[in-house]
Formats: structure tokens, C-alpha cells, sequence
């Protein structure tokens, strides 16, 4: 790796249906804030996939961001299984 060059990471996470793919979204977007830390993370949805993409500056930074993040998705996908499949958005 080039002196330098940022670390990057992908995970892509299915969900069944395309409204839990975005209620996920949108629990787990972070708020609009300047970058802190040397991390940067993007969350995106392509159908009923969740897309996220961190770099960072350093592994370590990169490493807790990451664990921190799939944490909170546990909570969030146990949190859906427990209430049940999202009903669809009526608005």
C-alpha cells in the first residue's frame, strides 16, 4: 500500500424486503457532521441491499468503526425480528 493511500472497507447487506433495506438505513445513517476521527462511512441502498463504505486513515480506527457499526446492526436487525416484517409505508 502507497504511503499515505486511505484504508477502505465494503459490506453489502441484504435485507428481505427493500422497506427493511431503508429502515435500516435509517437507524444507522450517521448524522451530517464533520469528519472526526480520520473516518468517513457512507451508507447507500440498492433494492433491498444495504451498501457501506468506510476509509480511514489508520486500521485500528477503521477496525472500531466497523465493529461498532455491525453491533448496531445487530440491535437493529434483532430489533426488526422481534416487532415483526416493516409494514409498507402508506405516505
Amino acid at each position: 500500500m502507497t504511503a499515505g493511500a486511505p484504508l477502505q472497507f465494503q459490506l453489502n447487506v441484504p435485507f428481505p424486503s427493500s422497506r427493511e433495506a431503508q429502515i435500516a438505513h435509517d437507524t444507522l445513517s450517521p448524522d451530517a457532521e464533520p469528519r472526526k476521527g480520520g473516518v468517513s462511512k457512507t451508507l447507500t441502498i440498492t433494492d433491498h441491499v444495504l451498501h457501506v463504505h468506510w476509509q480511514a486513515e489508520e486500521a485500528r480506527i477503521l477496525r472500531v468503526s466497523v465493529s461498532s457499526f455491525l453491533e448496531h446492526l445487530s440491535l437493529v436487525v434483532k430489533t426488526m425480528d422481534r416487532f415483526g416484517p416493516a409494514l409498507p409505508d402508506t405516505t
